[in-house]
């Protein structure tokens, strides 16, 4: 997906996928403070806290309050389990 400009976000909770697509950047909110994940992001993995993940897409901006969990970067993908 990093040819358009974009990467694969997935965000997901046991038994349900709050998003799961492209994405020009994710702002999430750490443990170590609010990052934001671009195309090309550095391989990381990160605990959450509670806050606002902010997803641009395309078109569109989507907001997913959260309470905590982990991130995982790797490969122009990143994966968000609540």
């Amino acid at each position: 997906m990093s040819s358009t400009g974009t990467f694969h976000l997935v965000v997901a909770s046991v038994g349900e996928t709050r998003f799961d697509g492209a994405a020009l950047s994710a702002t999430i909110p750490t443990t170590s403070g609010v990052i934001t994940i671009l195309p090309h992001h550095e391989a990381l993995v990160a605990t959450l806290q509670k806050g606002t993940i902010t997803i641009r897409e395309t078109l569109e901006t989507k907001t997913v309050d959260i309470e905590g969990g982990v991130i995982e970067v790797a490969n122009d993908r990143a994966v968000v389990l609540l």
